[in-house]
């Protein structure tokens, strides 16, 4: 429709073209855009009942950019998984619908009441339209993520998600530890942007060129790589810069060694927003990661499908460690938001095993490495969503938020809605059959047998063992003991969009069962190799001239 609209404007060059169809596969983007600055202007209405449509304007504005996503099934030029973008970008408005609902009453609570006592309503200290343009302009950069064929493109995108999150964070709520959550996350952020730009950096200087994928016949990252896998190697400055950027993207999906502000930065932030958090960077940085690495290729369409060596090592460490810290840290916790935190540093350990299988012989998820992390991250977000919703819907007389396994005792009792939707959810984290967590996680234990990474499988089981004895906590609490005194006193929250989240995501991780075999096939195709792709990579095509003269490189 954008091209139909915009045709007339251009004239018919080589990059008028290219610009249409860059505007073509952005059309979700666009979309959420014009929402964002919809939801700019209606924050500053005096009208509450006109303010109060900002979230319903938001769960639109992402059902119109889902709907674009799954009916627009534009591809990368040359990249590697030709469906990656639609099914991503799909996944992200479906996601963000409950994630924005989740948002109810997280900023302006106190100045909104004092407004309904008669305060004369002031935009300057009003942040609710703000607030959500912050959100939205978040998951446009996600999007952008999925987008993304250029390392100068990428790197924004990765900042668009970013930088928002940190101003979300340190204004969630009115008290001091938020905003130090909020001065934490930036500088260790502003640490990982650091480390991943100098390794794009480094890249760039091993190629000539910060194109990720290209046609047929025009050079880019993608073809400067096959041409020295095919020689043998990577050259070191590429593999130092490969390295480096999947380090820095770490900080992004919270994996050692840029997972120490997780904690801190939950624990800080209000309730809603830590669940934001653990879903949309997390699934940014591996979006990255996908991205990168199917620049440098699994072996496509040679003998073996695994990563060139030292990138393979360093991924190998990083999901060992990042699994057995998450899940041992733990075990340590008194506080639940601490708890689903390092929770969160364990699934990322998780997915980074579907990684490091790669795309397997481009038969079934079961051998998908890449399909199983696209699929596990649709599950990871419903059934985290659902955990962190439990904790934003419940807060005690003063108004603050629960945080202790004590406060959740007895809640199938006391709040019989919630304490199942806590129960489901910690139990399709834990991966208990046959929850939709169940089948995500058997698709990375499947896909990692197929390719052979037995040590790392028998982490991932053992970690797996590890974790259920804080998620039986999780379930046991409201299920078998008795209210005690610190649940009693507790009361549900007045917004509805946060109990209305908190119902979806349970009921997703019970009522997608059925539909397992249909969204696994779709990650599946997302993440299959393109066969034209795989000849390139595999290093027949790859003698493609380098723009650069020999005394440039």
């Amino acid at each position: 429709m954008i091209q139909t609209i915009l045709t007339p404007m251009f004239a018919e060059t080589d990059a008028s073209t290219e610009m249409l169809e860059k505007l073509g596969f952005l059309t979700p983007e666009i979309a959420l855009f014009v929402t964002t600055c919809l939801v700019m202007i209606i924050g500053l209405s005096s009208s509450r009942s006109i303010r109060d449509t900002i979230p319903i304007v938001s769960v639109i504005g992402l059902g119109v950019a889902g709907f674009l996503a799954y009916t627009n099934q534009s591809t990368i030029a040359g990249a590697a998984l030709g469906g990656i973008m639609p099914f991503l970008k799909t996944l992200i408005a479906i996601v963000g619908i409950p994630l924005v609902l989740l948002m109810s009453g997280t900023v302006d609570r106190d100045y909104e009441n004092a407004v309904a006592r008669g305060l004369p309503f002031d935009s300057i200290r009003s942040n609710r339209g703000e607030f959500y343009a912050f959100l939205l302009f978040s998951l446009t950069g996600l999007m952008l993520c999925a987008s993304a064929d250029d390392l100068i493109w990428l790197f924004l995108a990765l900042e668009l998600t970013s930088l928002p999150t940190y101003v979300m964070v340190s204004i969630s709520s009115g008290k001091a530890k938020s905003q130090e959550a909020g001065i934490k996350y930036f500088f260790l952020g502003a640490v990982g942007a650091a480390i991943f730009l100098y390794g794009f950096a480094m890249i760039y200087g091993a190629t000539g060129t910060t194109v990720l994928f290209a046609g047929d016949g025009e050079y880019s990252i993608t073809t400067a790589f096959a041409a020295d896998l095919a020689d043998g190697a990577l050259s070191p400055i590429a593999t130092l810069g490969v390295i480096l950027a999947i380090i820095g993207v770490c900080f992004k999906i919270a994996a050692v060694p840029m997972h120490f502000y997780t904690p801190d930065v939950y624990e800080g932030a209000a309730t809603p927003v830590s669940a934001f958090l653990a879903f949309v960077p997390k699934t940014a940085g591996f979006v990255a990661i996908l991205l990168l690495l199917s620049a440098v290729g699994w072996g496509f369409g040679a003998e073996g499908t695994s990563l060139p060596e030292p990138i393979r090592i360093t991924l190998w460490i990083i999901a060992a460690l990042t699994m057995t810290f998450g899940n041992v840290l733990a075990l340590l916790q008194q506080n639940i938001k601490r708890v689903l935190a390092y929770s969160s540093v364990a699934h990322s350990g998780y997915m980074l095993v579907g990684v490091i299988a790669g795309p397997g012989d481009g038969g079934s998820i079961a051998s998908n490495g890449l399909g199983a992390v696209l699929f596990y991250i649709l599950c990871y977000g419903f059934m985290n969503v659902g955990a962190f919703a439990v904790l934003a819907c419940l807060e005690r007389s003063s108004g603050d938020e629960i945080e202790t396994f004590e406060d959740i005792r007895g809640l199938c009792e006391t709040n019989r809605v919630l304490g199942w939707v806590m129960v489901l959810c910690s139990a399709s984290l834990l991966g208990l059959p046959p929850l939709l967590g169940f089948w995500g996680k058997l698709y990375l234990f499947t896909s990692g047998i197929s390719a052979g990474e037995y040590a790392l499988v028998a982490i991932l089981g053992l970690n797996s063992a590890i974790a259920a004895f804080y998620y039986l906590k999780l379930i046991a609490g409201p299920l078998l003991d008795e209210p005690g005194e610190s649940a009693k006193g507790l009361r549900e929250t007045p917004y509805v969009g946060r109990v209305i989240a908190a119902t979806v995501s349970a009921v997703s991780v019970v009522a997608l069962v059925p539909f397992v075999n249909v969204l696994a096939n779709a990650a599946n195709d997302a993440a299959t190799v393109t066969p034209a792709q795989a000849q390139t990579l595999d290093g027949s095509e790859a003698k493609i001239e380098s723009p650069r003269s020999d005394d440039d490189a």
